[in-house]
């Protein structure tokens, strides 16, 4: 008989709903609050911790009157088990894509409002090669489209990224630039001959991820230089809200020029300084590499890398 490593031991014995319910404590402020989620008692979910932390031999979480956090075990088996989660929830479109003609579903996390004739080209050529096919497009931070690629619960994204993390695959789509805007309402609307001045001490509106330490850090050095009062008055992940509240007067705000030209046309919008030298901020096409991929999530990501290495960067540099 075959004498088994403890690895290969623990890969046999561990019951995988412990590390399902371990999932559900690691986003959780308490064991109630876990047991409220999965719909189980308290105790039945502290000692499936309990089980797990003894059957690895780790302190998973530090939970008392103090705290509720994960150890660095507990971090560790996170990212793990979230991993395995996002193997396991795909059985199912995986098993079911056996059939000659193309019928997987395609989930594209994405940021929101990306203005792009590429990707929407790359869509249409799918669809008409693939009409079987379905698709879905879920609008979110970027930082959560990252999250869901990572977890395989995202085909992949379409997204700004402040900085690549390891085993993902990364290809910048387009590049759009930055400018300040006010609405209607706003003191400063209509006036000709501003200068970056003129912008101090002005409230703002912005994306939660306009961070020195996230995406949007060259938008947040646009508005550092411009002096606008450093409290920002609203905040979104979708930039129509964004837009919505410049329009609505709560402030200035960034926003890409080329999404919101039709808007500075028809006067909803105006541009404020500085005019010169825009930052520039790329948007990516994220893939997990280690995702099993179905017929039409192959497709789909082929066509679009297909189309940006066919078509030369100044064409999909949007002023």
């Amino acid at each position: 008989m075959t004498r088994l490593t403890p690895a290969e031991r623990l890969a046999r014995d561990l019951d995988w709903n412990l590390l399902r319910t371990f999932l559900v404590l690691a986003q959780s402020r308490s064991v109630t609050d876990a047991a409220e989620r999965l719909g189980l008692k308290q105790p039945t979910v502290s000692s499936a911790l309990k089980r797990l932390e003894d059957r690895l031999g780790k302190r998973l979480i530090n939970r008392g009157p103090g705290g509720f956090e994960l150890t660095a075990a507990g971090r560790l088996l996170h990212a793990e088990a979230t991993d395995i989660h996002g193997a396991i929830i795909r059985l199912g479109t995986v098993m079911r894509d056996v059939d000659d003609e193309v019928r997987g579903h395609v989930s594209i996390a994405m940021a929101s409002h990306v203005v792009c004739p590429l990707f929407d080209a790359a869509l249409t050529e799918f669809h008409t090669a693939h009409p079987a096919a379905t698709l879905s497009i879920d609008a979110m931070a970027s930082r959560e489209a990252l999250e869901a690629v990572t977890s395989r619960r995202a085909s992949f994204a379409v997204c700004l990224v402040n900085e690549h993390k390891p085993g993902l695959e990364y290809r910048r789509l387009f590049r759009e630039y930055f400018g300040l805007f006010c609405g209607p309402t706003h003191p400063l609307y209509g006036r000709a001959g501003l200068a970056t001045a003129d912008l101090a001490g002005q409230s703002s509106v912005s994306f939660v991820t306009d961070q020195m330490n996230d995406a949007l850090r060259a938008v947040t050095m646009m508005r550092s230089e411009a002096r606008l009062d450093d409290r920002i008055v609203g905040t979104s992940a979708n930039l129509e809200e964004v837009r919505r509240m410049i329009v609505a007067g709560l402030g200035i705000g960034p926003l890409p020029l080329h999404v919101v030209r039709e808007d500075v046309d028809m006067g909803r919008l105006w541009r404020l300084p500085p005019y010169e030298s825009p930052p520039a901020i790329d948007v990516h096409v994220v893939w997990n590499p280690r995702t099993r991929a179905n017929r039409a999530e192959r497709a789909v990501l082929t066509g679009l890398l297909e189309r940006i290495d066919a078509t030369p960067m100044t064409e999909r540099i949007y002023t």
